[in-house]
């Protein structure tokens, strides 16, 4: 008899009586679990990930929303901004002349979104327990490009879309959109574990978070 042969035999020996296998524990958290966090606390964890993950962010009021981009942009010295369909705030024009918002139709080019200061989006979703923004393509949103080209994106994010955890986003998201998870701006390491900002993405993220 080979070892083979012999391994095989006591495998077949051990099998022998047929016993089912013991079932492994899935005690999976889904979106259905109810979890600690609500209300202020749950804000509160979203900016302590996203500041973590070397976001900057900035609290502010749905009525205060345009005052609060327009600070964000000025201190940023961004002058000429990419904003897709939908995510104008109301009277942002208004409060600073000087600031040419350019839209994304017909479809700016890669060189074109490279030359811009940066990018206002809104978003689909927000997860306080892992800080990541997720966006879809939808209204305020854009194409994926938009968020990957200019070096500095800033998003609106409103309360109501906080949520606590990774299934309860999954259960918000429609699986068949393109969807672009965002957790801190750009980064990567070398092999010598050297950190390199803006590679794939933004150099800068600024989340404006409403409430």
């Amino acid at each position: 008899m080979s070892a083979r042969d012999e391994v095989l035999a006591r495998v077949r020996a051990a099998v022998a009586d047929g016993a089912e296998p013991t079932p492994a524990a899935r005690t999976y958290r889904t979106a259905g679990h109810p979890s600690e966090l609500a209300g202020e606390e749950l804000l509160e964890r979203l900016v302590d990930r996203l500041v973590d993950y070397r976001a900057l962010v900035r609290r502010s009021t749905t009525a205060m929303v345009a005052t609060t981009v327009v600070a964000a942009l000025t201190e940023r010295g961004a002058r000429r901004v990419a904003v897709p369909d939908g995510i104008l705030p109301a009277g942002l024009g208004r409060l600073e002349p000087g600031l040419e918002l350019v839209g994304d139709d017909p479809p700016l080019t890669p060189a074109q979104l490279d030359g811009l200061d940066g990018v206002l989006t809104g978003c689909a979703v927000a997860i306080a327990e892992t800080g990541t923004i997720v966006l879809d393509g939808g209204a305020g949103q854009g194409r994926r490009v938009l968020s990957l080209v200019p070096d500095y994106h800033l998003v609106v994010v409103t309360a109501a879309q906080v949520v606590a955890g990774v299934p309860e986003a999954l259960a918000r998201l429609d699986p068949a959109r393109p969807q672009t998870w965002i957790s801190g701006p750009s980064a990567t390491s070398d092999i010598e574990l050297d950190r390199v900002e803006g590679v794939h993405g933004p150099r800068t993220l600024e989340v404006i978070l409403c409430s």
